[in-house]
């Protein structure tokens, strides 16, 4: 199995376990990221990996054999979305006892409810504003919350202080500052959502004033694709069960459509490329 991005497995960053940041020429590429500073001849990037057979660089480094007791959709997961659930909830430093607030319900963030209960959180508040997403984050013992009520809730579990950690998986501006707003003193907003603006919802001022913890980053897939392996193979938590749609890799465009729109209750397709 092969996260999404690249790694030589020898340099410093990869001895670390960052091996998002992999400092080999052909390291740190994220599978279908292909930038436009490249050229035709001398691309910067890599191509996408749905399909039957794929080319990895640095495959040494980069890819993991599947263990026995292992599936294929386990595998996929593993690869991205779990292992950048977790990697967001370890950062946040999550714990026993800890009120944690999810910032959206996507594929991602429910995953994080699971991983945030297996770290021993006592309340997971989960906010997002599909309401197939807020069951399927109930379903996973979180109390699920729209948009509009989420500072409420935050304050009824909490005596009015804020969660312990906050979590954003979302990667806008108005989510980051809804995980700021939800958080109490001396909390920990953790971020993994792909952010592009110029400046922070919250300024230096405000950060002191809370004394924050953020952190922020590329999840290093492979290195927890192994930490989390143990977890996977003893069939605890039912990770898979965010799987709606099965397809084949045909009906690619299709399901990506659906996915965009969310239709059909869709919340994670699994693409089959050796289906009919």
């Amino acid at each position: 199995m092969s996260p999404f991005t690249t790694s030589c497995g020898q340099c410093f960053y990869c001895q670390k376990g960052i091996t998002c940041r992999c400092i080999h020429p052909q390291g740190a590429c994220c599978f279908g990221w292909r930038s436009q500073s490249g050229s035709s001849t001398d691309p910067s990037g890599v191509h996408g990996s749905q399909a039957q057979y794929v080319r990895v660089p640095l495959a040494d480094g980069t890819l993991l054999k599947v263990p026995d007791g292992v599936t294929d959709e386990e595998s996929i997961l593993l690869g991205d979305i779990l292992s950048t659930a977790f990697f967001c909830v370890d950062q946040g430093g999550v714990s026993a006892g800890d009120t944690v607030v999810v910032i959206g319900c996507g594929p991602v963030g429910l995953l994080a409810v699971l991983a945030s209960r297996q770290r021993g959180a006592s309340q997971v508040v989960a906010v997002d504003s599909v309401p197939s997403r807020r069951k399927k984050a109930a379903e996973f013992g979180a109390v699920s919350i729209d948009i509009p009520d989420a500072a409420a809730a935050i304050a009824a579990a909490t005596d009015s202080r804020g969660a312990d950690v906050a979590l954003e998986l979302v990667g806008s501006v108005a989510a980051l500052k809804l995980g700021f707003n939800l958080l109490r003193p001396a909390g920990v907003l953790s971020s993994i959502g792909v952010h592009t603006e110029a400046q922070f919802p919250f300024s230096p001022v405000q950060a002191y004033d809370k004394n924050l913890t953020y952190k922020s980053g590329r999840c290093p897939a492979r290195h927890y694709m192994e930490k989390l392996l143990p977890l996977v193979l003893n069939k605890e938590w039912p990770f898979t069960d965010i799987i709606t749609h099965r397809v084949p890799l045909r009906q690619g465009a299709e399901a990506y459509q659906m996915f965009d729109k969310k239709l059909y209750g869709c919340i994670k397709v699994v693409l089959d490329p050796w289906a009919g």
